[in-house]
Protein backbone atom coordinates (compact mmCIF):
# COMPACT_ATOMS: atom_id res chain seq x y z
CA UNK A 1 0.00 0.00 0.00
CA UNK A 2 0.96 3.38 -0.66
CA UNK A 3 -0.30 7.20 -0.31
CA UNK A 4 -2.58 8.70 -3.40
CA UNK A 5 -2.82 12.59 -3.31
CA UNK A 6 -4.72 14.04 -5.84
CA UNK A 7 -4.76 17.38 -6.45
CA UNK A 8 -5.98 19.90 -8.55
CA UNK A 9 -6.10 23.92 -8.47
CA UNK A 10 -9.31 24.74 -6.69
CA UNK A 11 -9.30 21.51 -4.09
CA UNK A 12 -7.76 17.80 -2.96
CA UNK A 13 -9.35 15.19 -4.66
CA UNK A 14 -8.28 12.17 -3.47
CA UNK A 15 -6.07 11.59 -0.17
CA UNK A 16 -5.92 7.59 -0.04
CA UNK A 17 -3.81 4.22 0.72
CA UNK A 18 -4.17 2.41 -2.02
CA UNK A 19 -2.49 -0.64 -3.62
CA UNK A 20 -2.06 0.45 -7.38
CA UNK A 21 -2.66 3.07 -10.03
CA UNK A 22 -2.23 3.09 -13.22
CA UNK A 23 -1.90 6.66 -15.20
CA UNK A 24 -1.94 7.74 -18.94
CA UNK A 25 1.81 9.44 -19.05
CA UNK A 26 3.09 11.37 -21.95
CA UNK A 27 4.95 8.33 -22.79
CA UNK A 28 2.06 5.84 -22.26
CA UNK A 29 -0.35 4.24 -19.60
CA UNK A 30 1.96 3.02 -16.61
CA UNK A 31 1.42 1.22 -13.56
CA UNK A 32 2.80 2.36 -9.84
CA UNK A 33 2.97 -0.18 -7.46
CA UNK A 34 4.40 0.12 -3.57
CA UNK A 35 7.86 0.84 -3.38
CA UNK A 36 7.83 1.98 -6.74
CA UNK A 37 11.19 4.11 -8.11
CA UNK A 38 10.81 7.89 -8.05
CA UNK A 39 9.76 9.37 -11.18
CA UNK A 40 8.16 12.70 -12.39
CA UNK A 41 6.07 12.26 -15.22
CA UNK A 42 4.07 14.72 -17.44
CA UNK A 43 0.12 13.21 -17.66
CA UNK A 44 -2.11 13.79 -20.68
CA UNK A 45 -5.51 13.63 -20.84
CA UNK A 46 -6.75 10.00 -20.30
CA UNK A 47 -8.17 7.40 -17.77
CA UNK A 48 -6.85 6.95 -14.27
CA UNK A 49 -7.39 3.80 -12.51
CA UNK A 50 -7.05 3.54 -8.69
CA UNK A 51 -6.96 0.27 -7.31
CA UNK A 52 -7.83 0.27 -2.85
CA UNK A 53 -6.22 -3.12 -0.80
CA UNK A 54 -9.49 -4.48 -1.26
CA UNK A 55 -9.85 -4.92 -4.56
CA UNK A 56 -12.11 -1.70 -5.06
CA UNK A 57 -11.16 0.38 -8.47
CA UNK A 58 -12.16 4.12 -8.98
CA UNK A 59 -11.93 5.19 -12.52
CA UNK A 60 -11.27 8.95 -13.31
CA UNK A 61 -10.91 11.46 -15.94
CA UNK A 62 -7.89 13.19 -15.97
CA UNK A 63 -7.05 16.30 -18.33
CA UNK A 64 -3.10 16.68 -17.69
CA UNK A 65 -0.84 17.60 -15.39
CA UNK A 66 2.12 15.72 -13.07
CA UNK A 67 2.86 12.70 -11.23
CA UNK A 68 5.20 12.48 -8.73
CA UNK A 69 6.28 9.02 -7.07
CA UNK A 70 8.68 8.82 -4.29
CA UNK A 71 9.12 7.10 -0.71
CA UNK A 72 5.49 5.01 -1.32
CA UNK A 73 3.61 8.28 -1.86
CA UNK A 74 2.84 9.21 -5.16
CA UNK A 75 0.92 12.82 -6.10
CA UNK A 76 -0.91 13.83 -8.67
CA UNK A 77 -1.15 17.75 -9.64
CA UNK A 78 -3.78 17.27 -12.01
CA UNK A 79 -5.01 20.22 -14.54
CA UNK A 80 -8.52 18.68 -14.15
CA UNK A 81 -9.92 15.64 -12.85
CA UNK A 82 -13.54 14.21 -12.68
CA UNK A 83 -14.24 10.66 -11.33
CA UNK A 84 -16.27 8.63 -13.91
CA UNK A 85 -19.28 8.26 -12.21
CA UNK A 86 -19.48 12.06 -12.20
CA UNK A 87 -18.99 12.79 -15.64
CA UNK A 88 -21.80 15.03 -17.29
CA UNK A 89 -22.40 13.56 -20.42
CA UNK A 90 -24.21 16.37 -22.16
CA UNK A 91 -21.87 18.64 -21.00
CA UNK A 92 -18.37 16.90 -22.28
CA UNK A 93 -20.63 16.12 -25.89
CA UNK A 94 -21.45 20.00 -26.06
CA UNK A 95 -17.94 21.26 -24.86
CA UNK A 96 -16.54 18.80 -27.68
CA UNK A 97 -18.99 20.40 -30.56
CA UNK A 98 -17.48 23.73 -29.20
CA UNK A 99 -13.87 22.64 -29.64
CA UNK A 100 -14.45 21.20 -33.24
CA UNK A 101 -16.35 24.86 -34.10
CA UNK A 102 -13.60 26.42 -32.66
CA UNK A 103 -11.28 24.65 -34.77
CA UNK A 104 -13.02 24.69 -38.12
CA UNK A 105 -13.27 28.76 -38.03
CA UNK A 106 -9.92 29.36 -36.80
CA UNK A 107 -10.56 33.18 -36.03
CA UNK A 108 -7.73 35.45 -34.93
CA UNK A 109 -9.07 35.57 -31.30
CA UNK A 110 -9.13 31.42 -31.25
CA UNK A 111 -6.28 30.12 -29.47
CA UNK A 112 -5.72 26.55 -32.09
CA UNK A 113 -3.59 25.11 -29.13
CA UNK A 114 -6.21 25.66 -26.26
CA UNK A 115 -9.27 24.76 -28.90
CA UNK A 116 -7.03 21.62 -29.60
CA UNK A 117 -6.86 20.88 -25.63
CA UNK A 118 -10.10 21.38 -24.71
CA UNK A 119 -11.22 18.63 -27.98
CA UNK A 120 -8.63 16.24 -26.13
CA UNK A 121 -10.12 17.21 -23.04
CA UNK A 122 -13.77 16.54 -24.26
CA UNK A 123 -12.87 13.31 -26.19
CA UNK A 124 -11.30 11.20 -22.89
CA UNK A 125 -14.17 11.88 -20.98
CA UNK A 126 -16.90 10.74 -23.34
CA UNK A 127 -14.96 7.66 -23.99
CA UNK A 128 -14.84 6.82 -20.16
CA UNK A 129 -17.99 7.92 -19.48
CA UNK A 130 -19.37 5.59 -22.62
CA UNK A 131 -16.86 1.99 -21.11
CA UNK A 132 -18.19 2.74 -17.70
CA UNK A 133 -21.78 2.49 -19.56
CA UNK A 134 -21.07 -0.58 -21.54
Amino acid sequence: MFTLSIVTQEKAVLEAEVSSIIAPGSEGYLGILTNHAPLITALVPGKLTVKYGDDREEIYAVSGGFLEVSENKATILADAVEPADKIDINRAEKALQRAKERLEKLEASINPERAESAKARAKNRISIYYEMHD
